[in-house]
């Protein structure tokens, strides 16, 4: 059976098309699957019954509910969702006063390599589909309270560009879920060509994970730099114009003694003058067999006083679901262990 979430407008079109239904049914299996919510061809009561028959047949709405759930003393929750293969892929739910945002993943396992994500562990399991992205909040018990998204969780989103673009597609059109693309913040390592497309087809927010600005450092962290080295990433932002309405960011973990001086501050000065952003300083989560360790509170706050006093604004995230594995990758990995 062929799942019809995640599938775009033009995708139903010719679905319907290929059955000898009438286009505009396209809108109506659009408007039941992102506007009401149906989870099955049987709820599509303005089909006829013969079209839902037909497409009964063949296809379903194909949603899937988390198999797992950890769930922090700070609130935060830990999604396992099955994919196709027999894969595993996580989605963070992290409530505020004001917000609750949910982190999606765009693979299952990746082949970046980043030194300290616990999914590059895992090697490149394979792309998501569209509707596996947005599966995870549509099938979150809590996906009526979700404000804001960020695909920052397992895999690298603009590796499976055209998938990630789908969703998004499907997120913010009006036939789709109607959502704002200023609540919707995607991440990436720094792919110069997939993010130039991005840019173009996409209003989203876009963030970057730097992690230092220092060439040495950043290929032993990054094996991306040797390809994509961030003087380049940057260079290319500049080239676009970022408002309120579509921000650039960057993600720097902070590792005790490696990237968290003086030195570093006066570099990022360097390589981001001209370009309007902001840098968020994220605490190192500890993952098995990693030498790294997260900087000290005091020196976290020191280097974004001094950021900011270079006129970067510079915030602290806050860190989540320590207690629950909350590092991206650890959840999926011991549920693939478990299997074998």
């Amino acid at each position: 059976m062929v799942p019809l979430y995640g599938k775009t407008l033009d995708e139903l079109k010719a679905i319907v098309i290929a059955e000898g239904l009438q286009p505009f049914t396209a809108n109506q299996i659009a408007d039941w699957l992102y506007h009401h919510h149906a989870e099955s061809i049987d709820e599509m009561t303005n089909l006829s019954k013969k079209a839902r028959e037909m497409l009964s047949a063949k296809y379903t709405v194909g949603l899937t509910k988390p198999e797992r759930v950890s769930e922090s003393v700070d609130g935060t929750k830990k999604y396992l969702f099955p994919v196709a293969n027999n894969r595993y892929v996580e989605a963070a739910y992290i409530p505020e006063t004001d917000r609750a945002t949910l982190c999606v993943s765009s693979q299952s396992g990746c082949k970046m390599g980043c030194l300290f994500c616990m999914t590059a562990k895992q090697g490149f399991q394979g792309n998501l589909t569209a509707g596996e992205i947005l599966n995870q909040l549509r099938s979150l018990p809590e996906f009526s309270n979700v404000t804001n998204i960020v695909y920052m969780g397992m895999g690298e989103p603009l590796d499976n560009l055209d998938n990630v673009l789908k969703s998004l597609e499907i997120l913010t059109s009006k036939w789709g879920m109607g959502w704002s693309t200023k609540r919707i913040t995607v991440s990436t390592i720094g792919l110069i060509p997939a993010m130039k497309q991005f840019l173009e087809k996409s209003n989203c927010h876009l963030a970057i994970s730097l992690h230092t600005p220092f060439d040495d450092e950043r290929r032993m962290l990054m094996p991306i730099q040797n390809v994509y080295p961030i003087s380049e990433v940057v260079a290319e932002l500049k080239n676009y114009r970022f408002t309120d309405h579509r921000r650039v960011s960057f993600e720097y973990i902070m590792f005790d003694g490696m990237n968290d001086t003086p030195r570093h501050v006066k570099e990022l000065v360097k390589l981001l003058n001209g370009l309007t952003c902001r840098i968020n300083l994220i605490r190192f989560h500890p993952i098995p067999d990693s030498p790294l360790r997260t900087s000290p509170d005091e020196r976290i706050i020191q280097f974004r006083d001094s950021l900011t006093a270079k006129g970067i604004f510079t915030t602290i995230r806050a860190s989540r679901g320590q207690d629950i594995q909350a590092a991206c990758g650890l959840l999926s990995t011991k549920a693939l262990q478990e299997k074998r």
